[in-house]
């Protein structure tokens, strides 16, 4: 897995979307029992505090220090630095594990197995994530302009599972057909500029130009958004399945 957020877990932890209360109520609800979950490359621990809620037990793994220090802490989230594809718990042991903006990370051969080793029989399997922001016209095209022209050649190949709402990601569970979510926020220019500067891309930009990309869209940026209702769209990426019976 790829570890592109430790030299900005702070700000990561501040500028990132969540999710929504409906979409987490609906996973949880899915769920065949509360007693433990799992949040695999948990990040800032936002999924894991919401879990919390719920569960019994909640446990968190990440492959970055940094992020798991920045991380929200509970008395029942259990943080470890571990690899998502080879991890230390036992057998069938969670009712519910899941990813949440990563998944495209993975080695998804080694990843799924894990999976099914450690996931119980009747336990779900959750993919969340979020797509592109939508905002208003004149917003969106200078995104997109950054998103397109400016770091296209800086993202990752595996951004593109995002691109496709997680659809070609390999899932070889037993999926169950969910509803659509999407996560709406009213912010200010300094939370639009921040969360911009979380991603990946900027942060490959910037080490190979020594230079913010986001300069080049700063000032046109902040025109717009002054003018604009300050509203933010993002569509959610969900996919929970089962494990396979069969395999």
């Amino acid at each position: 897995m790829k570890d592109n957020f430790s030299k900005i877990a702070a700000e990561y932890a501040v500028f990132r979307p969540g999710y929504p209360q409906e979409i987490i109520d609906y996973i949880v609800s899915l769920a065949p029992r509360t007693e433990q979950a799992l949040d695999m490359a948990t990040g800032n621990g936002q999924l894991a505090r919401k879990l919390a809620l719920y569960f019994d037990q909640v446990y968190a793994t990440d492959i970055s220090a940094q992020q798991i220090e920045n991380a929200e802490k509970a008395a029942n989230i259990t943080y470890s630095l571990q690899p998502s594809e080879k991890t230390d718990f036992t057998d069938k042991q969670f009712d519910l594990i899941a990813v949440a903006q990563a998944i495209h990370w993975f080695d998804f051969n080694t990843f799924n197995k894990e999976i099914y080793r450690i996931l119980k029989n009747d336990g779900i399997f959750v993919v969340l994530g979020y797509g592109l922001l939508k905002t208003n016209p004149k917003t969106d095209a200078i995104i997109k302009k950054l998103y397109k022209e400016i770091l296209g050649e800086y993202w990752d190949k595996e951004r593109r599972y995002i691109d496709e709402n997680y659809k070609t990601i390999p899932f070889p569970y037993e999926e169950i057909k969910t509803r659509s979510f999407e996560n709406h926020y009213e912010w200010d220019y300094e939370q639009l500029l921040g969360y911009l500067g979380t991603w990946s891309a900027v942060q490959h930009y910037k080490k190979q130009n020594q230079a913010d990309p986001l300069e080049l869209i700063r000032k046109e940026l902040k025109t717009s958004w002054k003018e604009s209702d300050k509203k933010v769209t993002f569509p959610l990426l969900l996919r929970i399945g089962k494990l396979q019976k069969t395999l």
